[in-house]
């Protein structure tokens, strides 16, 4: 009697424990992988960025800017250019449009200075400095981030400020039959563009201001005698001060690249605008190094 054959049947083969541990420690290892949640430079750039251009003071600063550069462009151009026809010979020599047209970035400088100066402040009276530095603890990282923002947002906000105010200047010196300038004369780009990097270092010298100072109220105090208050009383000072503050004092000295008029007894324009940034780079240092020394 024969019987039918099926397939073989195959039993399967367990492995020991012991085995199975033998044979993960003769396994190769492979390189170890990197966490994909490490946080880089430009994480910090965009958090940053989220941060600034969320704060409901920024808006309206630049708004504010914009508007405030091209509006006192236009009365200076427009009262400017009436007077003209009646002022002497020599004034007619010192006659500077380009000046009159840009005169707005006096008041530019503090509202841009302002806006660096929160961007810090505003952290540490939240005290949400203390989870931006947990997310990140690198220091220098994080304040280099706020300024490259603050930075590139300065200096466009800047340059439409700088560009709006000539615009609106020379039409209102050209309606009164004053010298007036067009975009292609010379020195008019340096000026527009010169003004754009001013009012972008005044945003880096309110940062390192908040930076050292943290109080948003002592900030805003600093800012308004070093922007305003000194430029205006310098002249009241004795002989030789007064000569170095309208000469050396950073803000000051920074103002010549937007002017036409060349005056002997000043920086020149780009001199000037060198003074300025020298001031800002000691200022970030100090800031740099306070930041990451001191306690949040």
């Amino acid at each position: 009697m024969s019987s039918a054959t099926g397939p073989p049947i195959r039993t399967p083969r367990v492995r020991s424990p012991r085995m199975r541990s033998e044979r993960a420690r003769n396994r190769p290892l492979s390189p170890p992988r990197r966490s994909a949640g490490r946080a880089t430079f430009r994480h910090s750039l965009h958090a940053e960025w989220i941060k600034i251009h969320t704060m409901r003071s920024t808006l309206s600063v630049i708004l504010g800017t914009v508007l405030l550069g091209a509006g006192l462009a236009a009365l200076n151009g427009s009262g400017s250019g009436d007077e003209y026809a009646t002022m002497t010979a020599a004034d007619k020599l010192t006659f500077d449009p380009l000046a009159l047209s840009l005169k707005g970035y006096m008041l530019a400088q503090v509202t841009i200075a302002l806006l660096g100066g929160l961007v810090v402040t505003a952290e540490y009276g939240s005290r949400t400095v203390i989870s931006t530095l947990t997310a990140v603890p690198h220091r220098s990282r994080v304040l280099a981030a706020k300024a490259v923002v603050l930075a590139a947002i300065a200096f466009l906000t800047g340059l439409l400020t700088t560009f709006t105010g000539f615009l609106a200047g020379q039409a209102a010196l050209k309606g009164s039959g004053a010298p007036h300038l067009q975009l292609s004369d010379p020195g008019v780009g340096r000026a527009v563009l010169g003004g754009a990097l001013f009012l972008a270092l005044a945003g880096l010298l309110g940062l390192a201001a908040g930076t050292l100072i943290r109080s948003t109220t002592a900030t805003v105090t600093t800012l308004f005698a070093a922007l305003l208050i000194m430029p205006a009383f310098g002249p009241a000072l004795p002989g030789p001060l007064a000569d170095w503050a309208a000469k050396y004092w950073p803000p000051t000295a920074g103002g010549q690249v937007m002017t036409g008029y060349r005056d002997p007894a000043l920086l020149g324009p780009l001199d000037g605008l060198g003074v300025l940034a020298g001031c800002v780079v000691v200022l970030l240092t100090a800031a740099f190094l306070a930041f990451r020394t001191r306690d949040a």
